[in-house]
């Protein structure tokens, strides 16, 4: 099988997004806000825009199911309070089961986290139950920086993320780490603000014993690993100046996937990272939607580049597509194996 890591549904009606814009709006007035009703997306918008979207490019690129979740930029953690977030997560997350219901062969459900920048973390844990216990996801995307781009809160190896690090540990779904929109104007969400976050946070746990207190704990670092593999050597040496360890060891806990948009970074990508720790995923109709001019492909084909690296052994190349994805999300394969997969 081809298993895309990391999928979002950005082919949403737009009604599905003006509903958000006034809920926002109205986020200190929720008498006069929108209602819940008024989020409905029929059976027959979600076929077409799926259809015409992510299941089609899934086709038409060989791949064979993606784990889907609400649209990461409108995540907006920074938007409107505590009670307006989870009141979108929700919302998101019932859409993207939909989507799973109805192709459950094409998609299988990852959720959005209900965060917010007053809020502690450990108050998505009951979002995240609903999703994994009552709905069948298999994971969820973790927002670092709820701020938008400010970063005002504290790192994630902080105690105060622990409590939720239980839960997915007690629950065994990884997170993969994933802000939203930027409204700092210095950094541009998908081009700095992203990678930014992929980044940072991979040193924040360089700097920490997080797996030590959770050592079944499973993270997935996207879009490559940001500035991680192309540097793995200025971290390998402060991980042994500053922790006194091999920063190999962090390896039994984080895994990147391939949304790197042209063949020499996937190739370094898998040259620098051990196949162990590479999943396949191509964020698609996401950050990069247009064409290569000197190729005339898509930018987010990314497994392209995967069947373009020759070293790639025929067991590593299994363990990207398929074989990781599976041994990493635990529900994942549980799911597929009850569809004879």
């Amino acid at each position: 099988m081809i298993i895309d890591c990391h999928g979002h549904f950005t082919t949403v009606p737009a009604s599905f997004r003006n509903w958000r814009a006034k809920q926002v709006e109205f986020a200190n007035d929720p008498v006069n806000g929108p209602s819940r009703a008024e989020a409905f997306v029929s059976d027959d918008e979600i076929r077409e825009a799926v259809g015409n979207g992510q299941l089609r490019l899934q086709q038409e690129r060989g791949g064979d199911l993606t784990l889907f979740s609400p649209i990461a930029g409108l995540m907006s953690h920074h938007l409107g309070n505590e009670r307006t977030s989870l009141e979108w997560a929700e919302i998101s997350n019932d859409l993207v089961h939909r989507v799973t219901e109805m192709y459950p062969d094409n998609f299988a459900p990852v959720c959005q986290l209900p965060q917010s920048p007053l809020a502690p973390p450990k108050n998505s844990i009951p979002e995240l139950r609903r999703c994994v216990e009552e709905l069948g996801f298999v994971g969820c995307n973790l927002n670092p920086d709820p701020t938008g781009g400010y970063w005002t809160g504290t790192p994630v190896t902080d105690r105060e993320w622990y409590p939720l690090y239980e839960a997915l540990c007690e629950l065994d779904v990884p997170a993969m780490i994933h802000v939203a929109a930027s409204c700092n104007p210095c950094f541009h969400g998908t081009g700095a603000h992203y990678l930014n976050a992929d980044t940072s946070v991979f040193m924040q746990i360089l700097q920490s014993d997080l797996f030590k207190d959770f050592p079944q704990l499973r993270l997935i670092i996207p879009h490559g690993g940001g500035a991680v593999p192309y540097h793995w050597g200025r971290y390998r040496g402060m991980s042994l100046e500053m922790q006194h360890r091999p920063l190999e060891g962090l390896l039994d806990n984080i895994f990147f996937d391939t949304c790197v948009y042209h063949q020499p970074g996937v190739e370094l990508l898998t040259k620098v990272i051990p196949a162990d720790n590479v999943l396949f995923g191509s964020e698609m109709i996401g950050a990069v939607r247009g064409k290569d001019p000197a190729t005339g492909q898509y930018f987010d084909d990314t497994k392209r580049y995967v069947d373009g690296i020759a070293s790639l052994s025929e067991e590593d190349r299994y363990k990207i597509f398929e074989g990781n994805a599976r041994r990493v999300f635990p529900r994942l394969d549980a799911r597929l194996k009850a569809q004879g997969k």
